[in-house]
């Protein structure tokens, strides 16, 4: 039950930024309360939370627990590609074999177009971080409707709902050139 208080205190904490009020004894909120998470301190999160559906929806303990999540993901693919980058300067493409310099090659560039789908997905993380701050992570972009839980935790840059997401790949394979 410690979450339980730690919930209602970080609820107190946080102030919606749309205005819109939020229950603080663990009820249903009747509307969204689209607070940022920037708005509690980072220690407050237990190291063993996980967000639940007993909860109410996007609260500060949920938005800050996905905020470090998308932050160690982050961190984590600007390791990868700094270490890319010391690697590939660091590679010696004079090899007198030339199976030896193809093979290098051919790794060189797998590593790169590996490091341009991070790069589409850092700017996909970096999107995820600005609608915590600005309220509307959680929430589909084209419904509004609540993400399911479950799947931003598989998926924390999601933006659109399950029903959504689905819609919109039935029409990408509908209208795509063949």
């Amino acid at each position: 039950m410690k979450n339980k208080k730690l919930v209602s205190d970080t609820a107190e904490i946080a102030k919606p930024k749309n205005g819109k009020a939020t229950t603080t004894n663990g009820a249903k909120a009747a509307t969204k309360a689209k607070a940022g998470a920037g708005s509690i301190a980072k220690n407050m999160l237990p190291d063993d939370y996980r967000p639940s559906e007993d909860e109410d929806f996007m609260n500060p303990l949920q938005l800050l627990y996905f905020q470090k999540k998308l932050e160690s993901w982050k961190a984590e693919l600007l390791d990868d590609a700094s270490g890319t980058i010391t690697g590939l300067s660091q590679e010696n493409l004079h090899q007198p074999d030339q199976m030896d310099r193809a093979q290098i090659e051919s790794n060189a560039a797998l590593d790169l177009r590996t490091r341009d789908r991070e790069r589409k997905l850092l700017q996909k993380i970096e999107a995820a971080l600005r609608r915590i701050d600005d309220g509307s992570y959680g929430y589909c972009v084209e419904t509004d409707e609540p993400i399911n839980l479950r799947r931003l935790e598989a998926r924390p840059i999601a933006s659109l709902s399950l029903h959504a997401q689905e819609r919109h790949e039935r029409m990408e394979r509908v209208h795509r050139d063949d």
